[in-house]
């Protein structure tokens, strides 16, 4: 089985159908957002993130520490599902939630703190939307000797006490963001006291908060090295697949910054398998049905270096719904690429879809997705009904990015909500 984790990570780039547009500091600065980058990122990462090469080799090190958190992941064939479905679909998913954060966050955090600890700093910070990739870090950072503080979107830090208690155990230090523990805090606070906190402001001040300590920040998503290092998940699914035989018509996966669907169908898109990949997410936030496809900043704060991408713009405030880790303004370059020249499509659907959705799953299947991981299911079970009105045969594969044991309060409020 460890001869499945793979060997090197997966870039897409050199294999998109056109040249993906550059980072770029904002017209009339005096400092550069891109010279930032040096300072507060590993320097390994940052290679990385601005690498050309098709594949870049995964440390012995880092593929250890895959092996010894569950690395590889389980794929699974959702027979219950297409019975209860009565649906010529078959129906397979990649389970990241049998990591031991419960999510696919794992695989970018590991590799993230183990160069920054390499490079001898004492301590990481980060931010959280729902707390997945929070605890990640969390258990990364201190399976390597660091400190962590993590700044969880306040939204989520008040829904998800279970998750912050998670982060906590792990050893980091957990703050509600917008907090008062940095100027891009205050000011947020100052501006509007009882703010729910949006992903791009706690990214600012965990970028801050690494700058005045000399910590690195470790990031969870939208930068595309991010998307690279998750590419073990499909790359993964690739070598399962073949080993059963099959090959996918249909790769689907959750969209917030772009990362477990990215990671998921990315090696899939590389390797011309399969004709329709699809990136699901909250009708809520409507960033594929209203985002703009121009530079922006990926944090609110401005400190990092603009990017060409799909957003709804940096200062854009998500409603508080629940499903924290999609309440973010922007996508991937890459992602927001492929997506721009339509070889990924995308679909959103609303809470109380996804909430059904999962329902079905979990009284099929036997596993509580995650809200995030949800939305992919609702995309996943529209597919099957079709194949079964057009009575076609077709591969839908998904990744199921991570458990929902920490969100049966959602789950809770939505079955009272629609009993």
């Amino acid at each position: 089985m460890v001869d499945l984790i793979p060997e090197s990570w997966y870039n897409v780039v050199p294999d998109l159908p056109e040249p993906l547009p550059p980072p770029m500091d904002p017209p009339g600065r005096n400092s550069s957002s891109i010279g930032l980058l040096n300072e507060i990122m590993p320097r390994a990462v940052l290679e990385h993130q601005f690498t050309v090469e098709r594949w870049v080799r995964i440390p012995d090190e880092v593929r250890d520490a895959y092996a010894n958190f569950g690395r590889p992941t389980p794929l699974l064939r959702a027979k219950k599902l297409e019975e209860r479905m009565g649906t010529r679909a078959r129906i397979y998913f990649k389970y990241e939630g049998a990591l031991p954060t419960g999510s696919h966050k794992l695989n970018a955090a590991l590799p993230q703190a183990y160069f920054a600890a390499a490079e001898g700093v004492e301590g990481v910070s980060t931010e959280t939307g729902a707390g997945q990739w929070g605890a990640a870090v969390a258990l990364a950072s201190r399976f390597y000797g660091l400190q962590s503080t993590v700044f969880m979107v306040r939204s989520s830090y008040e829904q998800k006490r279970a998750r912050r208690a998670l982060m906590e155990m792990f050893g980091a230090t957990v703050l509600p963001s917008p907090s008062d523990a940095t100027s891009f805090g205050r000011s947020a606070l100052a501006s509007n006291p009882d703010s729910h906190g949006s992903l791009g402001g706690a990214m600012s001040e965990a970028i801050e908060h690494a700058l005045e300590r000399g910590w690195r920040y470790l990031v969870g998503s939208v930068l595309d090295v991010v998307l690279m290092y998750q590419s073990v998940i499909g790359l993964e699914a690739l070598a399962q697949m073949e080993e059963i035989g099959e090959e996918p018509d249909v790769v689907i996966g959750c969209v917030g910054g772009g990362s477990n669907f990215a990671g998921f169908s990315y090696p899939f898109i590389g390797r011309r398998k399969g004709s329709k990949y699809i990136a699901v997410s909250s009708s809520e936030i409507k960033k594929f049905s209203k985002g703009l496809y121009a530079y922006d900043f990926p944090d609110s704060g401005g400190f990092l270096p603009m990017l060409k991408m799909i957003t709804l713009g940096r200062n854009y405030v998500p409603p508080p719904i629940y499903s924290g880790g999609l309440r973010y303004h922007g996508l991937a370059p890459t992602l927001s690429l492929l997506v721009n020249d339509k070889i990924v499509q995308w679909m959103e659907f609303d809470e109380k879809e996804i909430f059904e959705a999962a329902r079905l799953f979990a009284s099929t299947q036997g596993i509580v997705p995650a809200p995030e991981s949800a939305h992919a299911i609702r995309a996943v079970v529209q597919l099957a009904r079709e194949a079964k009105e057009k009575k076609e045969k077709v591969n839908i594969a998904f990744n199921l990015s991570g458990h929902g044991l920490l969100d049966l309060s959602f789950y809770e409020k939505m079955m009272a909500v629609n009993s």
